[in-house]
């Protein structure tokens, strides 16, 4: 049995082929192992990124007690030492991104090419596909992570304000290197985002459909379709989820699903939740509303808030009753 199935449904014709991936056993074949070794050089690194990010407690008390005593030099000396290696930290969890982005359109341009349409290509290269899914799980867990860490964005700040003011005077300013006023200024408006990593796959999603002019904006948009319909299936067909070894694979095709959905919304000039969308918008938030709330609330707001189209005129009003 190939990693890969063709399920077939009755609202098949309507919203397109449906499939059953297997996201635990697919396997590269010698056609897909070049692209899929740049790839899992990225994707190994990724649990380091969220175990950092997890274990992150930023320097908010000796902010505060820097900020309260102005003139205490040895206050100061202690913030500023305790917020320069957060800062470090927080340029690797943003160099990640940029690794992360350019694995995305890498796997993209595999999967949307000629001859083969993204249906095809998702048949033919399992693994890619799976690997384009750990890219939107990994995506969805650092953002629901980053959102509940109000400081990081603290401790960037008073970074940034204590180099500009240049208050303190010969104090591991090595760090400037590090971090210069440039890469500073990317890493502000990264962390500025709620959820920056969905950002990043959003831009460079957008910005590989502008790229290939030559490629039609149809072969990126279903492939995404096609993955969002993957998920859909597997999550709401008890003779495909049970295939599982591991319920957390249930959850990874929860984050799949939203994730794509996302992409999707961002890139098609319609967006996701128009009647003209080949996603089944209903049918997937249905299938997460079936699901226990802990395990969605973080995944229903990433639709809430970081789609493009929601609050469109072109929105069923059905649609976004159903994520109130």
């Amino acid at each position: 049995m190939g990693n890969l199935l063709k399920v077939l449904t009755c609202t098949e014709l309507e919203q397109g082929p449906n499939f059953f991936l297997d996201f635990e056993n697919a396997q590269p074949t010698e056609g897909e192992r070049e692209v899929w070794n740049q790839v899992n050089s990225v994707l190994q690194d990724s649990e380091n990124i969220l175990t950092g990010l997890q274990a992150y407690k930023g320097a908010g008390q000796e902010i505060r007690d820097a900020i309260q005593n102005p003139s205490d030099f040895t206050l100061q000396e202690r913030a500023w030492n305790s917020v320069c290696p957060l800062v470090i930290k927080l340029k690797k969890f943003y160099s990640f991104s940029l690794r992360l982005e350019e694995a995305l359109q890498n796997l993209l341009e595999c999967l949307t090419c000629a001859p083969f349409t993204p249906t095809q290509h998702l048949e033919r290269e399992q693994a890619l596909a799976k690997q384009f899914a750990e890219i939107l799980h990994f995506t969805l867990r650092f953002d629901e992570l980053k959102m509940r860490i109000p400081a990081i964005q603290n401790d960037f700040s008073y970074y940034r304000r204590t180099i500009s003011r240049n208050r303190i005077n010969n104090m591991n300013l090595d760090i400037e290197r590090e971090v210069n006023n440039e890469m500073a200024n990317r890493m502000s408006l990264f962390y500025a985002e709620a959820t920056p990593m969905l950002k990043t796959l959003s831009n460079a999603t957008t910005n590989f459909v502008t790229e290939n002019k030559t490629l039609p904006l149809e072969n990126t948009t279903d492939c995404l379709s096609t993955m969002a319909s993957v998920c859909k299936v597997m999550l709401e067909t008890p003779e495909y989820s049970s295939r599982f070894s591991s319920e957390d694979t249930l959850l990874f095709c929860m984050r799949v699903m939203v994730g794509v959905i996302i992409l999707y919304d961002h890139v098609h000039p319609n967006g996701a939740f128009n009647k003209s969308s080949k996603i089944d918008m209903k049918g997937c938030i249905k299938v997460l509303k079936d699901q226990p709330a802990d395990n969605v609330e973080g995944l229903l707001n990433a639709l809430k808030f970081t789609t493009k189209h929601l609050n469109d005129e072109s929105t069923p009003k059905n649609i976004r009753t159903m994520l109130q």
